[in-house]
């Protein structure tokens, strides 16, 4: 897939920043990641700058409002659907100002219908995903809701190629039963992996451009993600390989590079307290680069296939630390390029 798309061994970011200047963390961020730049989150500034309440203010004819609990669904919009809209029209305002005329390649976000099923509480406390209808509607409002906003987005910066990326941390634990109740003594029902395919199937179709997922579980099912028509998986690199199950996991990430799935690799630390990691950015890709040569892959499908990112958002490291763990991102994806061997 897609070097055409954002070019050989780029370098981009997962999603969320730290602080709460909008304008100023657009300038960094597109500045800094000329490939492949995103609209960046900004969760410092309260609820609905978040993930979730980014997500869900985004929602058709569904509403919620925050309880102590959690998000929860709303008979109608409140000030926490307001305010989730107004933070996001806020930092699309940033972004159209620094990338008018840009024709390149645009990174968006959004959490995904089975994150956000495990997230977003029904009227009486319980987790959407334990009623298979509520989750059947979120996912149709998922779906309006983001052709609302890609629409506007292309309103915005016109020239830009669209990449959407689906943010789905709890699908792991949706498919195998692990997500807990409100009360903590139990779990939902697993969700049959088919029907959670076509769930996903249905809503990338909404965008006619490319679609990643982005987890940064330990678990992260390449087979049925593919399937479903994501055409770039973003993961934790170390926590996926690093765990008891390596092999399988390698494997799976083979067949999806043959494939032409993109992967988005997580090798640089995304909380700020290592450093020392961003000291040599060849050391960051050389995890990726050993396990091609386990897999006995091309070094020329390498260039092409492999995105360098943080492993996960950088809301908790400090701005200095965000700013240079995507600069060393770029420079990592160079070493890569250069030299993919």
């Amino acid at each position: 897939m897609t070097a055409d798309v954002w070019g050989a061994a780029a370098a981009t970011g997962v999603g969320s920043m730290p602080g709460g200047d909008a304008r100023e963390t657009a300038r960094s961020v597109t500045g800094t990641l000329e490939a492949l730049p995103f609209l960046p989150e900004l969760p410092a500034r309260g609820p609905g700058a978040d993930m979730v309440g980014r997500t869900a203010g985004m929602l058709a004819e569904l509403y919620v409002q925050l309880e102590p609990s959690g998000w929860r669904l709303a008979d109608r919009p409140g000030r926490d659907t307001r305010r989730a809209r107004a933070w996001l029209g806020e930092d699309l305002d940033a972004l159209e100002e620094f990338t008018q005329g840009r024709t390149g390649a645009l990174k968006v976000s959004a959490v995904g219908p089975w994150t956000l099923a495990a997230a977003l509480q029904l009227r009486g406390g319980e987790a959407m995903l334990t009623d298979p209808g509520a989750c059947r509607d979120l996912a149709a409002s998922l779906a309006e809701g983001l052709r609302d906003h890609l629409a506007d987005l292309r309103r915005r910066v016109p020239g830009a190629r669209i990449v959407l990326q689906l943010d789905e941390p709890s699908l792991a634990p949706v498919l195998r039963g692990r997500v807990g109740t409100a009360s903590g003594y139990r779990t939902y029902r697993a969700v049959d992996r088919a029907v959670a395919e076509d769930t996903l199937r249905d809503l990338m179709a909404v965008h006619a451009g490319p679609v990643v997922v982005h987890s940064c579980a330990s678990e992260v099912p390449f087979a049925l993600l593919r399937r479903a028509g994501a055409a770039a998986v973003s993961f934790d690199f170390a926590r996926l390989t690093g765990g008891v199950d390596t092999e399988s996991v390698e494997e799976a990430i083979g067949e999806a590079a043959e494939a032409g799935t993109a992967l988005f690799a997580g090798v640089v630390p995304g909380d700020g307290a290592d450093t020392g990691a961003l000291s040599d950015p060849a050391s960051s890709v050389m995890g990726v680069r050993s396990l091609w040569r386990r897999l006995g892959l091309s070094p020329a499908l390498l260039t092409e296939s492999v995105v360098v990112t943080p492993a996960c958002g950088l809301a908790g490291a400090s701005p200095v630390y965000a700013r240079t763990a995507l600069e060393h991102c770029v420079r990592a994806a160079r070493s890569l390029a250069d030299n993919p061997e």
